[in-house]
């Protein structure tokens, strides 16, 4: 049975990956060579397969659930350039370091974080002399209902003696009606000489309108004037400037609810028991060469392996007459959690949210 569920999925599996097809394939072979008798454990040769079945599962589980139809081609050296320097992602990252890179599960997580970086401004909006910022790609995950909160991210650049900044935040409008932006919010504050910070404002009502009427969100326009009038506002990717560009940083409510775990069978790498039951594996994206992944760099995946004890006593005489059959019940996940996950997407925008089915809770017979 495990077999078939085997070669099926990888005959799926390896038009996505040719890559890794023969490295596994014949592993694989090794595995089910007739006559095998070199007295190796049969148990841990299954439980091993079910490894390497589980971390390519993963690897396209991810991709598909992202819709990506390749991994972002994104280096390690690109990930510290685009990484904004901003208060909220430094205090993601240091709950992953605290936890030793892998992400716990967490089960009375009732949020979630959706971080959305500025790009450009649709052409709609262009006119000479306009900015080149800000426009968000907001994610279908946000309901208007569901914002718990609305943070617009500015990093502002030092002024050159103690003074009092003036951010000006307008939306922009069609090109076409005349005005092509209005003032929305406005937020004063003092600021020190030679002193760079970060600042956010509240942008939840105008989420809310936009998500309502999505046909308004062109965009905004940040200034951030100081007594001079001189623009502090980092807006654009100058060169030095990398990582400081505007971001929104929006949390939602997650309703989603998880019962506490069932009781199931856990075995560690050197046990006996071959019975169905879950194994702990820690998946590392490093491994993969995923550096587009930022934060968690490992997890805790699990997986499940073993036998299943057949329903019907007369099951074996089914499995002898059809050896090929799918009379038999598999070792398979029973209840599987997300992760929280930090990563750069396919048009180099930072995405925080949660991935689902990423953590096997629980391992039974189906």
């Amino acid at each position: 049975m495990f077999l078939l569920f085997y070669l099926s999925f990888w005959g799926v599996l390896g038009s996505q990956n040719q890559n890794l097809s023969t490295t596994t394939t014949t592993t694989t072979q090794a595995f089910v060579t007739p006559g095998d008798d070199n007295g190796q454990c049969t148990t841990c040769q299954f439980r091993q397969q079910s490894k390497l079945l589980r971390l390519h599962s993963i690897k396209s589980q991810i991709l598909s659930i992202l819709r990506l139809e390749q991994a972002p081609n994104i280096s390690r050296d690109t990930v510290k350039l685009l990484l904004p320097k901003a208060p909220p992602l430094q205090e993601l990252l240091d709950q992953y370091d605290q936890n030793g890179g892998i992400s716990e599960d967490e089960e009375q997580a009732s949020s979630e974080t959706i971080i959305t970086m500025a790009t450009e401004p649709q052409a709609i909006t262009q006119l000479v002399g306009m900015p080149k910022c800000c426009m968000f790609a907001l994610s279908p995950k946000i309901l208007p209902d569901s914002i718990l909160k609305a943070l617009l991210w500015i990093y502002l650049r030092p002024a050159e003696e103690p003074t009092t900044v003036y951010i000006q935040i307008s939306h922009l409008e069609s090109s076409s009606e005349g005005n092509n932006h209005s003032r929305i919010r406005a937020q004063k504050i003092d600021v020190n000489a030679r002193t760079n910070s970060w600042q956010h404002i509240d942008m939840k009502q105008l989420l809310k309108l936009w998500l309502k009427q999505p046909q308004s969100n062109f965009g905004i326009e940040i200034k951030a004037f100081d007594a001079n009038g001189n623009d502090l506002a980092v807006t654009s990717t100058e060169s030095g400037e990398e990582g400081l560009q505007p971001f929104l940083e929006v949390k939602i409510s997650d309703t989603g609810k998880r019962s506490r775990r069932d009781t199931g069978l856990d075995c560690d790498e050197h046990s006996t028991e071959s019975r169905c039951c879950r194994y702990p594996l820690t998946v590392d994206f490093e491994d993969f060469g995923w550096d587009w992944i930022i934060a968690p760099k490992r997890y805790k995946a699990n997986y499940c392996s073993g036998e299943c004890v057949q329903k019907y006593p007369h099951s074996h005489i089914v499995n002898k007459a059809n050896p090929r059959g799918s009379a038999g019940p598999c070792c398979t996940p029973t209840k599987m959690s997300p992760i929280n996950m930090l990563y750069f997407n396919d048009r180099e925008q930072i995405i925080y949210g949660k991935i689902p089915s990423m953590v096997v809770d629980l391992c039974g017979c189906s």
